[in-house]
């Protein structure tokens, strides 16, 4: 006789099978303000579109009195007007009938972390729960989904038109949002053929890879899993994009997955069609190789280290009566340097702080032991001793020149001291803004006479050997010519460190060093060499002469700039607390 069987087999939920797209109630909503920072911009109007399986089911539109001005140029854009917001509900009446109008519904905007930011910032300023809605962001959508040959661009009108939106975007809340509406049933019909059926689905989908990003994974292969510098390059072998890894093969494929979501870099990998890698001995000597590489390809898809030659100066001159001008090149002619700066206004800042307390001349031409000329504003006022008539002799300004070297080179105390008492001056006078500023001339000399200081210590060694712990008790060996690395090798474990020691600096680079702070490498360089040697493991083995800094150096006023800052000095000058 045979046995029967009986087989259950349980039965999913709707949970487990998720909610099919045609049954979630989405609402699409844009906002308008006055400028890009939630924490200092209010909105000014809102406008969204329920709907549901393609069906409008409701709107929402109306102006918001953002309590302020609106910017002429964000005017310019929107069309709104402060005469449009005067008589507007405020947002505190308007906030409650929002949320109460999405409750229960997924979230959709273009570009959703703006809009979302503004929402979750007016939630929190009036004491209501960030939203716990789902969100969808058709911009973001639109990236994976579409190809640059069918949109050159993800732009709101740019969609609106390639999915035959029946409303052209403008600026305008409601109008953008119906525009929304339609790119997003556009981009739903697209990733139904996917295979995307439910919110959970499509939540899910968003976190894939681009179509770009799956087809260029073959790029990753051959790369090998050590320390370098990977160069992502086109097709005409243009670099675009540089960067540097402990893992090469780690890091390149990680921009092939879903968890790497910046725009630009996915816009760079869609261009790409070759990855190169060079292989580095040390981690140090692959973030200097990306630091020089950036500086000499200057990559379109790099934001940051491009421009190193950019950098301004401080100098003071050498001729009979010196003045302080801002230079973009270090000259072996026996000036004074002070810097370097990312701006000529910043350069400007420092100087202006140094003539607080310094009377040294302003005017921009050469002065003549012999040739006298009539004497500026400046010297009416006592901020200039007028040596262009003969007011002031060319000792008595010696003395000024050399005050002024020793605060650019040694201690600033002085510079911060005159600076300072002008801003409790001001304080005291409730002149808070004119403080604020001279707090910020006064940080942009402290600053970089701080970090020059830091950068000479270390520049002014002819050569100095380092070593820190590596991988499997090995040590990652260094050899550092003012203030540029000129070797980098690996001792294994165990290994008698003299011959490695030995042949790492036969075989270093020579470096000549030029004139200046920074003789043979970028601040930067420099600057990146100095964290190295700060952190933990790191032993010196040989250095050539001494590595120090000033006594009295313009570091610890530094500790005071950062801690001003810190506690919210910008607030302190406004409300007259002094700089301590």
């Amino acid at each position: 006789m045979g046995v029967s069987k009986v087989v259950c087999v349980e039965q999913g939920t709707l949970d487990d099978l998720g909610t099919p797209l045609v049954d979630v109630t989405f609402v699409v909503f844009d906002l308008e303000t006055t400028g890009t920072s939630p924490a200092e911009c209010a909105i000014t109007e809102i406008g969204a579109v329920k709907v549901r399986g393609g069906v409008v089911l409701g709107e929402f539109a109306t102006l918001v009195d953002p309590g302020g001005p609106i910017p002429p140029f964000v005017s310019v854009l929107t069309g709104i007007t402060d005469a449009m917001v005067v008589a507007a509900p405020k947002m505190t009446e308007v906030l409650p009938s929002f949320l109460e109008f999405v409750k229960g519904a997924a979230l959709v905007a273009h570009n959703a972390p703006f809009d979302m930011g503004f929402l979750k910032a007016e939630c929190a300023r009036q004491g209501y729960p960030p939203p716990v809605n789902a969100v969808v962001d058709t911009a973001d959508l639109a990236r994976r989904v579409l190809t640059r040959d069918e949109t050159p661009n993800c732009k709101l009108a740019t969609l609106a038109r390639h999915f035959r939106s029946s409303t052209e975007p403008c600026h305008r809340a409601l109008a953008d949002a119906q525009a929304t509406v339609d790119v997003l049933h556009g981009l739903i019909g697209r990733v139904g053929n996917l295979g995307v059926h439910t919110l959970e689905e499509l939540k899910g989908f968003v976190r894939m890879p681009t179509p770009e990003q799956r087809r260029k994974r073959h790029l990753a292969d051959g790369v090998p899993d050590k320390p370098g510098v990977y160069v992502f390059e086109d097709a005409r072998g243009e670099a675009l994009y540089v960067g540097k890894s402990g893992s090469l093969r780690t890091r390149v494929r990680s921009y092939f997955t879903a968890s790497e979501t910046r725009p630009r870099v996915r816009e760079m990998v869609g261009i790409a069609e070759r990855v190169r890698h060079i292989v580095c001995a040390t981690p140090l000597e692959a973030e200097i190789r990306e630091l020089r590489m950036i500086g000499e390809t200057k990559p379109r898809y790099n934001r940051r280290s491009r421009f190193p030659e950019r950098v301004v100066w401080l100098k003071l001159t050498d001729e009979p009566f010196p003045r302080l001008s801002i230079v973009r090149d270090l000259k072996d002619d026996g000036a004074t340097y002070l810097g370097p700066f990312g701006s000529s206004r910043t350069a400007d800042d420092a100087r202006t702080a140094i003539h607080e307390a310094l009377p040294l001349r302003q005017c921009t031409e050469r002065l003549s032991l012999t040739v006298r000329r009539s004497a500026c504003a400046l010297a009416e006022i006592g901020k200039c001793g007028a040596p262009c008539e003969g007011r002031e002799s060319l000792d008595d300004y010696a003395r000024h020149v050399a005050a002024a070297r020793h605060a650019m080179l040694v201690d600033g105390s002085s510079v911060f001291s005159a600076v300072e008492a002008r801003m409790d001056r001001l304080s005291s006078e409730q002149r808070y803004e004119e403080a604020a500023v001279d707090r910020d001339r006064l940080a942009a000399y402290v600053r970089a006479a701080a970090r020059m200081q830091r950068l000479t210590g270390l520049t002014s060694i002819g050569q100095m050997v380092a070593a820190s712990p590596g991988k499997e008790g090995a040590w990652d060996i260094h050899v550092i010519r003012h203030g540029r690395l000129a070797a980098a090798g690996v001792m294994p474990r165990g290994a008698h460190p003299v011959p490695y020691v030995e042949a790492l600096v036969a075989t270093a680079e020579t470096v000549f060093p030029g004139p200046g702070p920074t003789p043979a490498a970028s601040a930067e360089e420099t600057e990146t060499i100095l964290r190295w040697l700060e952190s933990p493991g790191v032993r010196l083995v040989r250095v050539d002469g001494g590595w120090s800094l000033p006594a009295f150096g313009a570091a610890r006023l530094k500790g005071r700039i950062d801690r001003a800052y810190d506690q919210g000095g910008s607030r302190s000058a406004r409300e007259g607390r002094p700089l301590r």
